[in-house]
């Protein structure tokens, strides 16, 4: 199947009123440049992406480099479909992801792809996670993103240390979407250990943006929510 095939696939399935609903959804004040949406769903991706799996890196740069929002994201699902190759292939994934990170540029985009490619990558490799603290220092809105979502990966291994190191040099960060991400990600530590969050939210509590102590404690009834957010750690 060639880059044509796929497009065209793409293409057959889009929805003019959704891709405004979509331009809406996704702020273009988040991104470097000015997308275009065809309003195809993720699922619809996925299994387009599912259709197409043996396309070239080259096709996947061609589809990086659009400004047709769902060519990215195809992109980025078609490199997590082929990271579960070999270990070579793996290597490869991880690194073409890594040379084209400021493609992914909007948050869908990060969170559909990061963790299971680098986070996944850096799993059994712990020397190299230094690489996620040189992407937390960014000034690029979504490398930060992708530093702190990778770590999802971590999490579902029961590994929060980085995580949580990652996330205290965030606290002073300015933007929603790292705020929201962090408390996504501090929320599944908490579903995993519930006294480790509660530990980290007591220690941080006055440098914890509003928005990230929201979302790191959805989970937890109301009465003792209203009292976390006023500081109180029972």
């Amino acid at each position: 199947m060639s880059l044509h095939h796929i497009l065209k696939d793409l293409q057959s399935h889009s929805d003019s009123k959704k891709g405004k609903q979509y331009k809406t959804f996704f702020r273009e004040s988040y991104t470097d440049n000015k997308d275009r949406f065809l309003g195809v769903a993720l699922p619809l991706q996925r299994e387009i992406a599912k259709r197409h799996p043996e396309l070239s890196y080259q096709d996947f740069q061609k589809l990086l480099n659009s400004d047709i929002h769902e060519y990215r994201m195809l992109a980025g699902i078609l490199l997590v479909n082929r990271y579960r190759g070999n270990e070579f292939e793996r290597e490869k994934v991880f690194e073409f992801y890594v040379k084209n990170m400021k493609k992914f540029n909007n948050w869908d985009l990060v969170d559909v792809t990061c963790d299971k490619i680098i986070g996944n990558f850096l799993l059994n490799k712990k020397k190299k996670r230094k690489f996620l603290y040189e992407l937390v220092k960014s000034k690029n809105l979504w490398e930060k993103r992708i530093s702190i979502v990778s770590t999802f990966e971590f999490i579902r291994n029961n590994e929060f240390g980085d995580t949580l190191k990652l996330s205290e040099k965030l606290l002073n960060d300015k933007h929603d979407l790292i705020h929201k991400a962090v408390g996504w990600m501090l929320r599944e530590v908490g579903k995993r250990d519930e006294k480790v969050l509660l530990d980290f939210l007591k220690t941080n509590y006055n440098k914890l943006p509003r928005t990230t102590l929201r979302y790191s404690i959805e989970r937890f009834p109301e009465e003792k929510r209203k009292e976390m957010l006023q500081g109180i750690f029972k």
